[in-house]
């Protein structure tokens, strides 16, 4: 009896090199999801900055404004005169830098206060809380311009209704003061921009003390720990990831804050209310030096950059030991 074999056909070789992954289909998709972000990002940001930062080292004045890419090359002598503090500039921009930092340190500082208060106030359930939050997120949902204009009339020295309940009402006060010129704009710029961004710490530190467990606060309680004790053993502990990036951004935000000036006091700011980031407007757009100007706005750019890091840094080496 004859037995028959029979051979299967030869399997084609791959036509894949070795070391070299067959790309799947659809491969590309991803990349063009996040093609109009990188786009808008390169456009919106990264060329503007480039441009400023060529503008720091060019004589861009009002004559070069029609044809500003001819603008003449004068190297680093923008930024020599705007850290020259003998001179005018130097000394004008040394008095507004050191007018933001305190600016920023009482807002930064006065709006954590008032929003860790707030969270902490709010954290336990009870009747009308959330009506309660509702209002307090009321001026950081209203229209950054609405909101500093109301309180442009309310400061007006004979119609604004701040004066109206201290000197006529409360008799705190023997005479109306200037609220908008003079010593006083600093606190009423102060006492603005806290108004505006306490309800963002707020609304963060809120979010942030839902991670925290309950039966902590109940142990603390068991041990016989007073609301401080737990405050400072508890919650400041499990808030340190939170309070970590709101300190930093509310910094950035507090330091590069224009609108609040600029609609608080309009083109023309007091001496008290002179922030870095509408004194580099003035010496761009009144003056009409823009090369001073993007000279400037770099040189703000860097102290913030090295802030960041430094505060990053110190941060890490912190979490680090701990």
């Amino acid at each position: 009896m004859a037995t028959t074999t029979s051979t299967a056909p030869p399997v084609p070789a791959s036509r894949t090199v070795p070391g070299r992954r067959r790309r799947r289909s659809g491969w590309w998709l991803p990349y063009a999801l996040l093609a109009p972000a990188v786009l808008l990002e390169v456009f919106i940001h990264l060329v503007p900055m480039l441009t400023g930062i060529w503008m720091s080292f060019t004589h861009l004045t009002r004559f070069f404004i029609r044809d500003w890419t001819s603008a003449p090359f004068v190297g680093l002598r923008n930024y020599q005169v705007a850290l020259d503090f003998d001179g005018a500039v130097g000394r004008s921009l040394l008095s507004s830098f050191a007018i933001t930092c305190a600016y920023t340190v009482l807002v930064v500082g006065v709006a954590w206060a008032l929003g860790m208060a707030a969270a902490v106030a709010l954290q336990r359930p009870f009747r009308g809380r959330a009506a309660f939050r509702t209002l307090f997120l009321v001026p950081y949902a209203l229209p950054v311009y609405a909101g500093i204009v109301t309180w442009n009339f309310m400061l007006q020295r004979d119609t604004g209704v701040i004066n109206q309940l201290l000197v006529e009402d409360l008799g705190v006060l023997d005479e109306r003061p200037f609220w908008l010129i003079g010593g006083h704009a600093f606190a009423s710029i102060v006492i603005v921009a806290t108004w505006r961004l306490w309800p963002f710490a707020f609304l963060m530190l809120t979010a942030g003390l839902q991670s925290v467990p309950d039966d902590l606060y109940e142990a603390a309680a068991m041990d016989g720990a007073h609301a401080f004790r737990s405050w400072w053993s508890i919650t400041l502990p499990m808030l340190r990831p939170v309070n970590m990036v709101l300190v930093l951004v509310m910094f950035l935000w507090v330091f590069n804050d224009f609108n609040t000036p600029y609609v608080l006091f309009g083109t023309s700011q007091p001496a008290a209310g002179d922030l870095i980031s509408f004194h580099i407007y003035n010496a761009s757009f009144l003056t009409w030096n823009f090369g001073a100007g993007a000279a400037m706005s770099v040189l703000l750019l860097l102290f913030l950059l090295l802030v960041t890091g430094i505060y990053l840094i110190a941060l890490n080496r912190r979490s680090r030991r701990a």
